[in-house]
Protein backbone atom coordinates (compact mmCIF):
# COMPACT_ATOMS: atom_id res chain seq x y z
CA UNK A 1 0.00 0.00 0.00
CA UNK A 2 1.77 2.88 -1.42
CA UNK A 3 0.82 6.06 1.58
CA UNK A 4 3.30 8.77 1.93
CA UNK A 5 3.67 10.20 5.42
CA UNK A 6 4.70 14.35 5.17
CA UNK A 7 6.51 15.73 8.67
CA UNK A 8 5.82 19.09 7.23
CA UNK A 9 2.67 18.84 6.56
CA UNK A 10 0.79 20.22 9.56
CA UNK A 11 -1.75 17.19 9.44
CA UNK A 12 -1.14 14.45 12.20
CA UNK A 13 0.21 11.18 10.41
CA UNK A 14 -3.06 9.25 11.79
CA UNK A 15 -5.14 11.67 9.37
CA UNK A 16 -2.41 11.69 6.88
CA UNK A 17 -2.94 8.02 6.95
CA UNK A 18 -7.22 7.83 7.16
CA UNK A 19 -7.06 10.73 4.42
CA UNK A 20 -4.86 8.65 1.97
CA UNK A 21 -6.86 5.30 2.68
CA UNK A 22 -10.21 6.97 2.17
CA UNK A 23 -9.24 8.07 -1.44
CA UNK A 24 -8.06 5.08 -2.63
CA UNK A 25 -11.43 3.15 -1.50
CA UNK A 26 -13.53 6.62 -3.46
CA UNK A 27 -11.31 6.10 -5.98
CA UNK A 28 -11.26 2.43 -6.16
CA UNK A 29 -8.01 1.37 -5.89
CA UNK A 30 -9.41 -0.24 -2.84
CA UNK A 31 -12.12 -2.47 -3.40
CA UNK A 32 -14.88 -3.93 -1.51
CA UNK A 33 -13.80 -6.59 0.75
CA UNK A 34 -9.76 -5.76 -0.25
CA UNK A 35 -7.23 -6.76 3.17
CA UNK A 36 -5.56 -3.53 4.38
CA UNK A 37 -1.77 -4.29 5.94
CA UNK A 38 -2.19 -5.58 9.46
CA UNK A 39 -1.71 -2.53 11.64
CA UNK A 40 1.43 -3.60 12.97
CA UNK A 41 2.80 -4.40 9.60
CA UNK A 42 2.03 -0.68 8.26
CA UNK A 43 3.57 0.58 11.36
CA UNK A 44 6.97 -0.80 10.36
CA UNK A 45 6.54 -0.14 6.78
CA UNK A 46 5.83 3.66 7.77
CA UNK A 47 8.07 3.66 10.53
CA UNK A 48 5.40 4.82 13.02
CA UNK A 49 4.17 3.67 16.28
CA UNK A 50 1.53 0.79 15.99
CA UNK A 51 -1.16 3.33 18.01
CA UNK A 52 -0.69 5.82 15.74
CA UNK A 53 -2.17 3.10 12.50
CA UNK A 54 -4.21 1.65 15.01
CA UNK A 55 -5.79 5.39 15.51
CA UNK A 56 -6.25 5.77 11.73
CA UNK A 57 -7.63 2.70 11.44
CA UNK A 58 -10.26 2.48 14.60
CA UNK A 59 -11.45 6.27 12.44
CA UNK A 60 -12.21 4.75 9.04
CA UNK A 61 -13.91 1.75 10.75
CA UNK A 62 -15.96 4.33 12.52
CA UNK A 63 -16.52 6.34 9.63
CA UNK A 64 -17.42 2.92 7.93
CA UNK A 65 -14.72 2.34 5.39
CA UNK A 66 -13.24 -0.33 6.84
CA UNK A 67 -14.48 -3.54 8.84
CA UNK A 68 -12.08 -5.28 11.54
CA UNK A 69 -12.69 -8.74 12.07
CA UNK A 70 -10.83 -10.19 15.44
CA UNK A 71 -8.09 -12.52 14.05
CA UNK A 72 -8.41 -11.39 10.18
CA UNK A 73 -7.79 -8.23 10.01
CA UNK A 74 -9.36 -5.40 8.50
CA UNK A 75 -11.03 -5.07 5.19
CA UNK A 76 -12.86 -2.67 2.66
CA UNK A 77 -15.96 -2.26 4.24
CA UNK A 78 -18.73 -3.29 1.68
CA UNK A 79 -20.90 0.11 2.23
CA UNK A 80 -22.57 1.73 -0.92
CA UNK A 81 -19.53 3.80 -2.37
CA UNK A 82 -21.90 6.07 -4.09
CA UNK A 83 -23.41 6.84 -0.31
CA UNK A 84 -20.12 7.25 0.78
CA UNK A 85 -19.28 9.81 -1.54
CA UNK A 86 -22.20 11.61 -1.24
CA UNK A 87 -21.30 11.98 2.25
CA UNK A 88 -18.02 13.60 1.33
CA UNK A 89 -19.46 16.01 -0.61
CA UNK A 90 -21.78 17.01 1.92
CA UNK A 91 -18.99 17.19 4.44
CA UNK A 92 -16.96 19.85 1.70
CA UNK A 93 -19.44 21.53 1.22
CA UNK A 94 -20.02 22.58 4.77
CA UNK A 95 -16.60 23.41 5.14
CA UNK A 96 -16.85 25.46 1.87
CA UNK A 97 -20.26 27.24 2.80
CA UNK A 98 -18.05 28.24 5.78
CA UNK A 99 -14.55 29.48 3.80
CA UNK A 100 -17.25 31.56 1.92
CA UNK A 101 -19.03 32.81 4.99
CA UNK A 102 -15.61 33.93 6.53
CA UNK A 103 -14.34 35.11 2.94
CA UNK A 104 -17.55 37.32 2.49
CA UNK A 105 -16.99 39.03 6.06
CA UNK A 106 -13.32 39.50 4.75
CA UNK A 107 -14.25 41.08 1.82
CA UNK A 108 -12.34 38.27 -0.35
CA UNK A 109 -13.36 37.82 -3.65
CA UNK A 110 -14.86 34.76 -5.33
CA UNK A 111 -11.46 34.55 -7.62
CA UNK A 112 -9.20 35.03 -4.92
CA UNK A 113 -10.99 32.06 -2.72
CA UNK A 114 -10.91 30.04 -5.97
CA UNK A 115 -7.13 31.12 -6.07
CA UNK A 116 -6.70 30.01 -2.50
CA UNK A 117 -8.53 26.64 -3.30
CA UNK A 118 -6.11 25.66 -5.66
CA UNK A 119 -3.38 26.57 -4.12
CA UNK A 120 -4.15 24.37 -1.17
CA UNK A 121 -5.05 21.66 -3.66
CA UNK A 122 -1.95 21.76 -5.22
CA UNK A 123 -0.06 21.21 -1.90
CA UNK A 124 -1.38 17.88 -1.23
CA UNK A 125 -0.65 16.85 -4.86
Amino acid sequence: MDIVISNASGKPIYEQITGQIKGMILSGVLLEGDALPSMRLLAKELRISVITTKRAYEELEREGFIETVMGKGSFVAGRNMELIREEQLRLAEGYLAQAMEVARQGGIQREELHRMLDLLYEEEE
